[in-house]
Protein backbone atom coordinates (compact mmCIF):
# COMPACT_ATOMS: atom_id res chain seq x y z
CA UNK A 1 0.00 0.00 0.00
CA UNK A 2 1.30 3.46 -0.89
CA UNK A 3 1.12 6.07 1.87
CA UNK A 4 1.46 9.82 1.44
CA UNK A 5 3.92 10.20 4.30
CA UNK A 6 3.77 13.46 6.21
CA UNK A 7 6.58 15.68 7.44
CA UNK A 8 7.22 15.68 11.20
CA UNK A 9 9.78 17.35 13.42
CA UNK A 10 12.35 14.74 14.41
CA UNK A 11 13.38 16.91 17.37
CA UNK A 12 9.79 17.26 18.61
CA UNK A 13 9.29 13.50 18.31
CA UNK A 14 12.48 12.84 20.29
CA UNK A 15 11.49 15.28 23.05
CA UNK A 16 8.03 13.71 23.28
CA UNK A 17 9.57 10.26 23.61
CA UNK A 18 12.05 11.42 26.26
CA UNK A 19 9.31 13.05 28.34
CA UNK A 20 7.23 9.88 28.12
CA UNK A 21 10.12 7.66 29.23
CA UNK A 22 10.89 9.80 32.28
CA UNK A 23 7.23 10.06 33.23
CA UNK A 24 6.74 6.32 32.73
CA UNK A 25 9.59 5.57 35.18
CA UNK A 26 8.18 7.99 37.76
CA UNK A 27 4.56 6.86 37.51
CA UNK A 28 5.29 3.15 37.60
CA UNK A 29 7.89 3.57 40.32
CA UNK A 30 5.42 5.48 42.49
CA UNK A 31 2.70 2.87 41.95
CA UNK A 32 5.20 0.10 42.74
CA UNK A 33 6.09 1.70 46.07
CA UNK A 34 2.42 2.29 46.95
CA UNK A 35 1.63 -1.34 46.13
CA UNK A 36 4.42 -2.60 48.40
CA UNK A 37 3.10 -0.39 51.19
CA UNK A 38 -0.43 -1.64 50.43
CA UNK A 39 -1.60 1.94 50.01
CA UNK A 40 -2.84 1.61 46.43
CA UNK A 41 -0.71 1.44 43.31
CA UNK A 42 -1.70 -0.09 40.02
CA UNK A 43 -5.20 -1.53 40.12
CA UNK A 44 -5.29 -3.60 36.92
CA UNK A 45 -3.89 -7.13 37.09
CA UNK A 46 -2.54 -6.62 33.58
CA UNK A 47 1.03 -6.96 32.26
CA UNK A 48 1.33 -4.56 29.35
CA UNK A 49 5.00 -5.50 28.83
CA UNK A 50 3.87 -9.01 27.88
CA UNK A 51 0.53 -7.88 26.43
CA UNK A 52 -1.14 -10.39 28.76
CA UNK A 53 -3.11 -10.45 31.97
CA UNK A 54 -1.20 -11.57 35.06
CA UNK A 55 -0.86 -15.38 34.91
CA UNK A 56 0.02 -15.62 31.23
CA UNK A 57 -2.06 -16.63 28.20
CA UNK A 58 -3.29 -20.07 29.39
CA UNK A 59 -4.77 -20.63 25.93
CA UNK A 60 -6.05 -24.06 26.97
CA UNK A 61 -8.56 -22.38 29.29
CA UNK A 62 -9.59 -19.98 26.55
CA UNK A 63 -10.09 -22.81 24.04
CA UNK A 64 -12.04 -24.99 26.48
CA UNK A 65 -14.35 -22.26 27.75
CA UNK A 66 -14.29 -18.94 25.85
CA UNK A 67 -14.09 -20.38 22.32
CA UNK A 68 -16.50 -23.20 23.09
CA UNK A 69 -18.99 -20.92 24.82
CA UNK A 70 -19.12 -18.65 21.78
CA UNK A 71 -19.61 -21.63 19.46
CA UNK A 72 -22.48 -22.95 21.56
CA UNK A 73 -24.09 -19.62 22.46
CA UNK A 74 -27.76 -20.10 21.63
CA UNK A 75 -29.92 -17.40 20.08
CA UNK A 76 -33.39 -16.60 21.32
CA UNK A 77 -34.64 -15.82 17.81
CA UNK A 78 -33.98 -19.40 16.70
CA UNK A 79 -35.17 -21.25 19.80
CA UNK A 80 -38.07 -19.01 20.87
CA UNK A 81 -39.29 -17.44 17.60
CA UNK A 82 -42.57 -16.38 19.23
CA UNK A 83 -40.70 -13.86 21.41
CA UNK A 84 -39.61 -10.43 20.09
CA UNK A 85 -35.85 -11.17 19.94
CA UNK A 86 -33.96 -10.47 16.72
CA UNK A 87 -30.48 -11.62 17.67
CA UNK A 88 -29.53 -13.87 14.70
CA UNK A 89 -27.54 -12.80 11.68
CA UNK A 90 -28.87 -13.47 8.18
CA UNK A 91 -26.44 -16.38 7.85
CA UNK A 92 -27.57 -17.92 11.14
CA UNK A 93 -31.23 -17.71 10.14
CA UNK A 94 -30.40 -19.67 6.98
CA UNK A 95 -28.34 -22.31 8.80
CA UNK A 96 -30.90 -23.88 11.11
CA UNK A 97 -28.89 -27.08 11.43
CA UNK A 98 -25.95 -25.33 13.13
CA UNK A 99 -25.45 -23.99 16.62
CA UNK A 100 -25.74 -20.22 16.90
CA UNK A 101 -22.50 -18.31 16.67
CA UNK A 102 -21.38 -15.21 18.52
CA UNK A 103 -18.95 -14.27 15.77
CA UNK A 104 -20.18 -13.29 12.33
CA UNK A 105 -18.84 -15.07 9.25
CA UNK A 106 -16.65 -12.04 8.51
CA UNK A 107 -15.08 -12.20 11.97
CA UNK A 108 -14.50 -15.95 11.74
CA UNK A 109 -12.89 -15.58 8.33
CA UNK A 110 -10.65 -12.82 9.66
CA UNK A 111 -9.50 -14.99 12.56
CA UNK A 112 -8.73 -17.88 10.19
CA UNK A 113 -6.71 -15.57 7.96
CA UNK A 114 -4.66 -14.39 10.92
CA UNK A 115 -3.41 -17.92 11.53
CA UNK A 116 -2.51 -18.52 7.89
CA UNK A 117 1.04 -17.99 6.57
CA UNK A 118 -0.63 -16.31 3.59
CA UNK A 119 -1.86 -13.52 5.84
CA UNK A 120 1.65 -12.68 7.03
CA UNK A 121 2.91 -12.89 3.47
CA UNK A 122 0.21 -10.43 2.42
CA UNK A 123 1.24 -8.02 5.20
CA UNK A 124 4.87 -8.25 4.08
CA UNK A 125 3.86 -7.51 0.51
CA UNK A 126 1.61 -4.57 1.42
CA UNK A 127 3.75 -2.85 4.06
CA UNK A 128 7.37 -2.05 4.73
CA UNK A 129 8.84 -3.08 8.08
CA UNK A 130 8.57 0.52 9.31
CA UNK A 131 4.94 0.76 8.21
CA UNK A 132 4.10 -2.50 9.99
CA UNK A 133 5.74 -1.20 13.14
CA UNK A 134 3.80 2.06 12.87
CA UNK A 135 0.49 0.19 12.53
CA UNK A 136 1.26 -2.00 15.54
CA UNK A 137 2.44 0.97 17.62
CA UNK A 138 -0.82 2.79 16.94
CA UNK A 139 -3.18 -0.15 17.37
CA UNK A 140 -1.39 -1.47 20.46
CA UNK A 141 -2.42 1.74 22.22
CA UNK A 142 -6.04 0.67 21.87
CA UNK A 143 -5.11 -3.02 22.25
CA UNK A 144 -4.01 -2.32 25.81
CA UNK A 145 -7.13 -0.18 26.15
CA UNK A 146 -9.28 -3.21 25.30
CA UNK A 147 -7.79 -5.04 28.28
CA UNK A 148 -8.93 -2.21 30.55
CA UNK A 149 -12.28 -1.97 28.76
CA UNK A 150 -12.83 -5.62 29.66
CA UNK A 151 -12.07 -4.90 33.33
CA UNK A 152 -14.06 -1.67 33.54
CA UNK A 153 -17.17 -2.98 31.77
CA UNK A 154 -17.18 -5.93 34.17
CA UNK A 155 -16.99 -3.47 37.08
CA UNK A 156 -19.86 -1.44 35.63
CA UNK A 157 -22.08 -4.48 35.37
CA UNK A 158 -22.94 -4.21 39.07
CA UNK A 159 -23.35 -0.43 38.95
CA UNK A 160 -26.25 -0.20 36.48
CA UNK A 161 -29.96 -0.58 37.11
CA UNK A 162 -32.61 -2.59 35.25
CA UNK A 163 -32.59 -5.82 33.32
CA UNK A 164 -32.01 -3.89 30.09
CA UNK A 165 -29.06 -2.01 31.55
CA UNK A 166 -27.40 -5.18 32.82
CA UNK A 167 -28.02 -6.97 29.52
CA UNK A 168 -26.39 -4.09 27.63
CA UNK A 169 -23.32 -4.16 29.89
CA UNK A 170 -23.16 -7.96 29.71
CA UNK A 171 -22.84 -7.75 25.93
CA UNK A 172 -20.15 -5.08 26.25
CA UNK A 173 -18.15 -7.36 28.58
CA UNK A 174 -18.40 -10.16 26.00
CA UNK A 175 -17.45 -7.85 23.15
CA UNK A 176 -14.48 -6.37 25.02
CA UNK A 177 -13.18 -9.89 25.65
CA UNK A 178 -13.54 -10.65 21.95
CA UNK A 179 -11.83 -7.38 21.00
CA UNK A 180 -8.84 -8.01 23.25
CA UNK A 181 -8.29 -11.58 22.08
CA UNK A 182 -8.82 -10.96 18.36
CA UNK A 183 -6.84 -7.71 18.22
CA UNK A 184 -3.98 -9.28 20.18
CA UNK A 185 -3.70 -12.12 17.64
CA UNK A 186 -3.98 -9.68 14.75
CA UNK A 187 -1.13 -7.52 16.03
CA UNK A 188 1.04 -10.55 16.70
CA UNK A 189 0.58 -11.56 13.05
CA UNK A 190 2.49 -8.44 11.98
CA UNK A 191 5.60 -10.08 13.46
CA UNK A 192 7.06 -6.87 14.90
CA UNK A 193 7.50 -5.88 18.57
CA UNK A 194 4.34 -4.87 20.39
CA UNK A 195 5.17 -1.93 22.61
CA UNK A 196 4.19 -1.51 26.22
CA UNK A 197 1.66 1.06 27.34
CA UNK A 198 3.02 4.57 27.25
CA UNK A 199 2.92 6.57 30.46
CA UNK A 200 0.00 8.57 29.06
CA UNK A 201 -2.02 5.42 28.33
CA UNK A 202 -1.13 4.02 31.73
CA UNK A 203 -2.28 7.18 33.54
CA UNK A 204 -5.48 7.41 31.52
CA UNK A 205 -6.51 3.78 31.82
CA UNK A 206 -5.60 3.40 35.48
CA UNK A 207 -7.58 6.55 36.28
CA UNK A 208 -10.59 5.17 34.39
CA UNK A 209 -10.31 1.83 36.19
CA UNK A 210 -10.20 3.62 39.56
CA UNK A 211 -13.16 5.87 38.79
CA UNK A 212 -16.20 5.47 41.02
CA UNK A 213 -19.64 4.22 39.99
CA UNK A 214 -21.28 5.64 36.88
CA UNK A 215 -18.28 7.93 36.34
CA UNK A 216 -16.66 4.85 34.79
CA UNK A 217 -19.08 5.42 31.89
CA UNK A 218 -17.39 8.75 31.19
CA UNK A 219 -13.84 7.45 31.37
CA UNK A 220 -14.39 4.26 29.37
CA UNK A 221 -17.41 4.67 27.09
CA UNK A 222 -16.98 8.37 26.37
CA UNK A 223 -13.19 8.92 26.41
CA UNK A 224 -11.47 5.58 25.71
CA UNK A 225 -14.12 4.15 23.39
CA UNK A 226 -14.17 7.38 21.36
CA UNK A 227 -10.41 7.03 20.85
CA UNK A 228 -10.96 3.41 19.77
CA UNK A 229 -13.77 4.49 17.44
CA UNK A 230 -11.33 6.96 15.86
CA UNK A 231 -8.54 4.42 15.36
CA UNK A 232 -10.83 1.78 13.89
CA UNK A 233 -12.66 4.29 11.71
CA UNK A 234 -9.35 5.66 10.39
CA UNK A 235 -7.62 2.35 9.63
CA UNK A 236 -10.38 -0.08 8.67
CA UNK A 237 -9.66 0.35 4.95
CA UNK A 238 -5.99 -0.64 5.26
CA UNK A 239 -5.18 -3.99 3.60
CA UNK A 240 -5.52 -6.82 6.10
CA UNK A 241 -7.32 -4.65 8.67
CA UNK A 242 -10.85 -4.94 7.29
CA UNK A 243 -11.98 -6.68 10.50
CA UNK A 244 -11.62 -3.30 12.24
CA UNK A 245 -14.95 -2.36 10.63
CA UNK A 246 -16.60 -4.85 12.97
CA UNK A 247 -14.68 -3.46 15.94
CA UNK A 248 -15.85 0.00 14.87
CA UNK A 249 -19.48 -1.11 14.82
CA UNK A 250 -19.15 -2.53 18.35
CA UNK A 251 -17.46 0.63 19.62
CA UNK A 252 -20.28 2.71 18.14
CA UNK A 253 -22.74 0.89 20.38
CA UNK A 254 -20.42 1.28 23.35
CA UNK A 255 -20.08 5.05 22.89
CA UNK A 256 -23.86 5.38 22.53
CA UNK A 257 -24.58 3.37 25.70
CA UNK A 258 -24.03 6.11 28.35
CA UNK A 259 -26.48 8.49 26.72
CA UNK A 260 -29.08 5.76 26.16
CA UNK A 261 -28.70 4.53 29.75
CA UNK A 262 -28.69 8.01 31.31
CA UNK A 263 -31.90 8.88 29.46
CA UNK A 264 -33.54 6.18 31.57
CA UNK A 265 -31.58 6.89 34.76
CA UNK A 266 -30.40 10.52 34.53
CA UNK A 267 -27.51 11.87 36.54
CA UNK A 268 -28.55 14.03 39.45
CA UNK A 269 -27.89 17.75 39.25
CA UNK A 270 -25.06 17.31 41.77
CA UNK A 271 -23.48 14.49 39.75
CA UNK A 272 -23.50 16.74 36.67
CA UNK A 273 -22.29 19.96 38.27
CA UNK A 274 -20.07 18.77 41.13
CA UNK A 275 -16.90 20.86 40.61
CA UNK A 276 -14.61 18.05 41.74
CA UNK A 277 -16.24 15.57 39.33
CA UNK A 278 -16.05 18.06 36.45
CA UNK A 279 -12.36 18.64 37.14
CA UNK A 280 -11.69 14.86 37.31
CA UNK A 281 -13.32 14.45 33.90
CA UNK A 282 -11.07 17.10 32.40
CA UNK A 283 -8.03 15.48 34.01
CA UNK A 284 -9.00 12.19 32.33
CA UNK A 285 -8.90 13.87 28.92
CA UNK A 286 -5.44 15.43 29.41
CA UNK A 287 -3.42 12.18 28.93
CA UNK A 288 -5.36 11.60 25.71
CA UNK A 289 -4.16 15.01 24.48
CA UNK A 290 -0.56 14.09 25.32
CA UNK A 291 -0.87 10.93 23.21
CA UNK A 292 -1.25 13.02 20.04
CA UNK A 293 2.37 14.23 19.73
CA UNK A 294 3.63 10.87 21.01
CA UNK A 295 1.94 9.04 18.11
CA UNK A 296 2.57 11.77 15.54
CA UNK A 297 5.63 10.14 13.97
CA UNK A 298 3.98 6.73 13.56
CA UNK A 299 0.78 8.23 12.19
CA UNK A 300 2.70 10.41 9.74
CA UNK A 301 4.37 7.25 8.41
CA UNK A 302 0.89 6.09 7.38
CA UNK A 303 -0.17 9.43 5.92
CA UNK A 304 -2.32 10.35 8.93
CA UNK A 305 -2.12 13.82 10.47
CA UNK A 306 -2.10 13.13 14.21
CA UNK A 307 -3.63 16.51 15.01
CA UNK A 308 -6.47 16.08 12.51
CA UNK A 309 -7.10 12.70 14.11
CA UNK A 310 -6.82 14.12 17.64
CA UNK A 311 -9.09 17.05 16.87
CA UNK A 312 -11.74 14.74 15.43
CA UNK A 313 -11.63 12.46 18.47
CA UNK A 314 -11.66 15.30 21.03
CA UNK A 315 -14.68 16.86 19.32
CA UNK A 316 -16.54 13.55 19.59
CA UNK A 317 -15.55 13.12 23.25
CA UNK A 318 -16.86 16.60 24.04
CA UNK A 319 -20.09 16.01 22.14
CA UNK A 320 -20.74 12.69 23.87
CA UNK A 321 -19.90 14.12 27.30
CA UNK A 322 -22.33 17.01 26.93
CA UNK A 323 -25.18 14.89 25.60
CA UNK A 324 -24.77 12.30 28.35
CA UNK A 325 -24.67 14.98 31.05
CA UNK A 326 -21.00 14.58 32.03
CA UNK A 327 -20.29 18.30 32.32
CA UNK A 328 -16.71 19.56 32.11
CA UNK A 329 -15.36 22.64 33.93
CA UNK A 330 -16.02 24.64 30.77
CA UNK A 331 -18.39 24.24 27.84
CA UNK A 332 -17.26 22.83 24.52
CA UNK A 333 -17.98 26.23 22.93
CA UNK A 334 -15.16 27.60 25.08
CA UNK A 335 -12.93 24.51 25.23
CA UNK A 336 -12.80 23.64 21.52
CA UNK A 337 -11.40 27.01 20.32
CA UNK A 338 -8.78 26.87 23.09
CA UNK A 339 -7.68 23.39 22.03
CA UNK A 340 -7.67 24.44 18.37
CA UNK A 341 -5.36 27.28 19.28
CA UNK A 342 -3.11 24.94 21.30
CA UNK A 343 -2.89 22.43 18.43
CA UNK A 344 -2.07 25.15 15.91
CA UNK A 345 0.59 26.68 18.15
CA UNK A 346 2.29 23.30 18.53
CA UNK A 347 2.18 22.64 14.79
CA UNK A 348 3.48 26.11 13.98
CA UNK A 349 6.43 25.47 16.29
CA UNK A 350 7.22 22.00 14.90
CA UNK A 351 6.13 22.07 11.23
CA UNK A 352 7.51 24.17 8.41
CA UNK A 353 5.04 26.48 6.67
CA UNK A 354 2.15 25.49 8.91
CA UNK A 355 -1.11 27.24 8.10
CA UNK A 356 -3.91 27.57 10.65
CA UNK A 357 -6.37 24.65 10.53
CA UNK A 358 -9.65 23.88 12.23
CA UNK A 359 -8.43 20.62 13.76
CA UNK A 360 -11.48 20.28 16.02
CA UNK A 361 -13.77 20.53 13.01
CA UNK A 362 -11.93 17.82 11.07
CA UNK A 363 -13.25 14.31 10.37
CA UNK A 364 -10.71 11.50 10.66
CA UNK A 365 -13.03 8.56 10.02
CA UNK A 366 -12.86 7.14 6.48
CA UNK A 367 -15.15 4.71 4.71
CA UNK A 368 -18.83 5.11 3.97
CA UNK A 369 -19.97 2.36 6.34
CA UNK A 370 -18.01 3.81 9.24
CA UNK A 371 -19.24 7.35 8.58
CA UNK A 372 -22.83 6.11 8.35
CA UNK A 373 -22.49 4.37 11.73
CA UNK A 374 -21.05 7.50 13.36
CA UNK A 375 -23.78 9.71 11.90
CA UNK A 376 -26.28 7.68 13.91
CA UNK A 377 -24.40 8.58 17.08
CA UNK A 378 -23.37 12.17 16.52
CA UNK A 379 -26.13 13.48 14.23
CA UNK A 380 -29.18 11.83 15.80
CA UNK A 381 -30.63 11.02 19.20
CA UNK A 382 -28.23 8.19 20.09
CA UNK A 383 -30.97 5.56 19.83
CA UNK A 384 -29.23 2.96 17.69
CA UNK A 385 -31.76 2.16 14.98
CA UNK A 386 -31.51 -1.60 14.42
CA UNK A 387 -32.78 -1.79 10.81
CA UNK A 388 -30.30 0.82 9.55
CA UNK A 389 -27.38 -0.58 11.54
CA UNK A 390 -28.15 -4.11 10.36
CA UNK A 391 -28.13 -2.93 6.77
CA UNK A 392 -24.49 -1.98 7.17
CA UNK A 393 -23.33 -5.61 7.66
Amino acid sequence: MEFNKLEVSVRAAQVSQQIEEVLNTLVRGYDGIMAKLRLGGRKANYDDEAYEFIGGPKDNLRAKHYDKSLRLLWKAQEHTPWLPFRDCTNVERDMLDMAARSLTDEEKAARERISMPAYRAMLDAEYTQREKQAIVNILSAIGHGEAYAWLVSADLLNKVNSTGGRSALTMQVLEEAKHFIVLRELLQAFNVPIRRQSAWEYMLLESVHKSKGIEKFFGMNVVVESIALGFFGQMSEFPGLEVLRLFHLDEARHTALPCNYLKEFPLSRWQKLNPAARLRRLRLILPALALIPLLEEDMAELGIDAFVFGGSVIRKIGTLAERAGFDLPTSTETLFPQLNDLFNRYCKATRSNHQWRDFLGAEATTGERELAVEREIFDHSFAMDEPRISALH
